[in-house]
């Protein structure tokens, strides 16, 4: 939240807060002209779904929402701090289904939602996906469960505390299917049936000006994992035993950072470390130069690095483009 100064009156205050929410009018206003309806209708225009335009119509909004979340993470919604945040409890739940019959006989079901809570200093956002499906013999194919939980608490404008946590539970990884009675198991049999983490700690806004924000934020956090191996009753050698799991302490911590040069062109530079005694350590660092060429058009370049410890080839490295034009 921004502070009061010397004769600085709430009104004023507020103007300040205004000025914030509006840096990037222009390029929020190019996005929202790209967007679609949330309950657009099933084909274009009569005669699009039999010839297939409408299938490729859905892929050019698959296309233009990727751009458009791509420009979201880099407006970075928490880089003022909880004054702009929306107050109460709000969200969205989506279910899709599709059951198919005929040369193909399957069934698709998804479930997803967000739910927030904000309450003055104090900001929560519970999210959840559940999916499930069959394949062409009515064997499932899918059967994913995954939620998340963010926190955070302002202590004053600068100091907060904040809590991450995920949850990820795939039901077909049971470890059976594909063990195969000796050590050369598939890959299966190895992966995570539940993955689950909880992290906390403190964080701290060292910049917080109109042109420049920089927040840092580092805690302790806990994995749990349990493999198909341990869900079925095996150890990494394929010996009988009693249930498993594993529970690890890493740590984490993050920075961002955003700086605008001036109203056309602002970067960001974001960074997230993960690491402890027992996993591997993963570090990824993305920097961001957005442009506003004109009214019509904004572009942005990034560049991903990727580091993973326990790779052959410990680290990637991305280029990526984004440009919306509106006309």
């Amino acid at each position: 939240m921004p502070d009061v100064g010397p004769g600085q009156s709430y009104s004023a205050r507020e103007d300040d807060k205004m000025k914030k929410v509006t840096l990037l009018t222009s390029t929020a206003a190019i996005l929202a002209a790209l967007s679609v309806p949330a309950f657009a209708q099933s084909e274009i225009s009569t005669g699009a779904d039999a010839t297939g335009i409408s299938a490729i119509d859905d892929r050019i909004t698959d296309i233009e929402d990727d751009v458009t979340d791509r420009f979201d993470r880099d407006n970075d919604s928490d880089r003022f701090g909880p004054a702009d945040r929306r107050q109460g409890l709000f969200g969205t739940m989506s279910l899709s289904y599709t059951g198919r019959t005929g040369n193909t006989e399957n069934q698709d079901l998804a479930i997803g939602g967000r739910v927030n809570y904000n309450q003055g200093v104090f900001a929560q956002s519970v999210g959840l996906s559940v999916e499930f499906g069959e394949d062409d013999n009515g064997n499932k194919d899918q059967e994913e469960i995954n939620a998340i939980y963010d926190a955070q608490y302002y202590f004053n404008d600068q100091f907060y505390a904040f809590a991450l946590g995920r949850i990820s539970q795939d039901g077909l990884v049971d470890g059976v299917a594909n063990y195969t009675g000796d050590t050369d198991f598939t890959d299966e049999f190895g992966d995570l049936r539940t993955d689950a983490f909880l992290g906390f700690g403190p964080g701290y806004r060292i910049l917080n000006t109109q042109d420049t924000t920089w927040r840092v934020q580092a805690g302790v956090g806990v994995r749990y994992t349990k493999t198909g191996a341990q869900e079925a009753g095996f150890d990494a050698l394929g010996n009988t035993v009693a249930d498993s799991s594993d529970t690890d302490v890493g740590y984490i911590a993050s920075s961002r950072l955003y700086h605008r040069f001036n109203e056309n062109v602002f970067i960001t530079n974001d960074t997230d470390y993960l690491g402890s005694d027992e996993s591997a350590d993963v570090l990824t660092n993305e920097f961001g130069v957005n442009f506003r060429v004109s009214e019509q058009l904004a572009t942005r370049l990034s560049y991903t690095t990727e580091y993973q410890e326990d790779r052959a080839i410990r680290t990637d490295n991305t280029v990526g483009l984004a440009v919306v034009y509106g006309f």
